[in-house]
């Protein structure tokens, strides 16, 4: 089990290293760089209006013709780097990556280190309430509904489910303001931030209440669609194994239904539940955060992203993704280590690389 640990942690760094490559390559060829916006603002015009490329060699002729000093647009390209040729800044980030510095960022003067750890909790707090109630709700509810299969609970549940699963989370969202936050007469939970701005002098209790207050809406809308995914997995998987003959046998000696149930059929259906949980916990943490984080005015580290996407913030952007990366190349690990302590019968030091 540890040599299997450390070979996938060993892993981690080429598969970092080649999509920050990858990643690197294709923003060369994006539109619109950081110094072509730095010259469209010099001239007044919006940083839509900038037609460039993020290369530097076809660049330098229509910079130029734009009516600025070669030398102004010399100090412009020095001040984001980009006097240095591809490789060489290629170079320069990897290095740095390498002692988790990811540079200063171009447009919001702040360290790009200071603007992931501002932002992150937001994010950890979508994440991680989505993800817990998430399989809270729908291991237990999935169980239910196989030893119940067929019946009227799992048909009308079934068609909750379906419903959940066919809307949008950035939809549902929307439904949850209309419905609950001043779209209608009730006007139960705030839309905006991730606290109230008088959360400072709150007492302890009333801090908390009003955390969890502000989480409501963002919270739901990130569970309805792991919620109907993991609830149907959950129950195909016991169905399945309910229908074994070591499950016939173990009935046949009499063994409590309870104990059938949980003490046999729940560690080998549980294992594909656990399988998920990496890829569940990657979709609402990163994937699902974003549009929801818009929609809330809750500025987190997908709102970070997004936004320094568009302004064309190379260091920001190269920052969230490699920490989002890692993040999950991690999780994952954690995911198949989650295995053994299900089954104890599963030996990763047994797997060939």
């Amino acid at each position: 089990m540890l040599a299997y640990a450390l070979r996938r942690l060993l892993l981690i760094v080429p598969t970092l290293v080649i999509i920050l490559l990858v990643n690197f390559v294709i923003v060369q060829a994006a539109p619109g760089g950081p110094v072509e916006q730095a010259i469209a603002r010099l001239q007044g015009l919006g940083g839509g209006a900038v037609g460039g490329s993020g290369g530097d060699s076809v660049q330098g002729a229509s910079r130029a013709s734009r009516g600025l000093d070669p030398k102004l647009i010399k100090d412009i390209e020095r001040q984001y780097g980009f006097d240095k040729p591809a490789h060489e800044r290629l170079w320069l980030m990897l290095k740095n990556y390498a002692t988790l510095d990811f540079g200063n960022s171009f447009f919001r003067g702040a360290k790009v280190t200071d603007l992931i750890l501002d932002k992150m909790p937001v994010t950890l707090s979508l994440g991680f309430w989505a993800t817990l109630i998430t399989y809270l709700v729908s291991i237990p509810l999935g169980i239910r509904k196989a030893v119940h299969h067929g019946s009227h609970f799992d048909i009308w549940t079934s068609t909750a489910i379906v419903i959940g699963y066919a809307m949008p989370a950035f939809l549902f969202a929307m439904l949850l303001i209309v419905l609950f936050a001043g779209g209608t007469e009730l006007n139960w939970f705030p839309v905006r931030g991730l606290v109230s701005e008088n959360f400072a002098q709150l007492s302890p209790l009333g801090k908390v209440a009003d955390y969890f207050w502000h989480l409501v809406l963002p919270v739901l809308s990130l569970v309805i669609g792991g919620f109907a995914t993991l609830t149907i997995l959950t129950k195909n998987s016991f169905l399945n194994e309910i229908t074994r003959q070591y499950v016939v046998t173990a009935r046949a000696k009499g063994v409590s239904e309870r104990r059938v149930l949980y003490g046999h059929v729940f560690r080998n259906a549980i294992l594909l539940v656990v399988a998920g949980l990496p890829q569940a916990f990657i979709s609402v943490f990163f994937a699902g955060s974003l549009l929801i984080e818009v929609i809330f005015s809750l500025d987190g580290l997908g709102r970070l992203s997004y936004e320094a996407a568009v302004a064309r913030d190379y260091p920001v952007v190269f920052g969230t993704l490699f920490i989002f990366t890692l993040f999950g190349l991690l999780i994952k690990l954690v995911g198949d280590l989650c295995y053994t302590l299900v089954d104890p019968r599963i030996d990763f030091a047994a797997r060939t690389a």
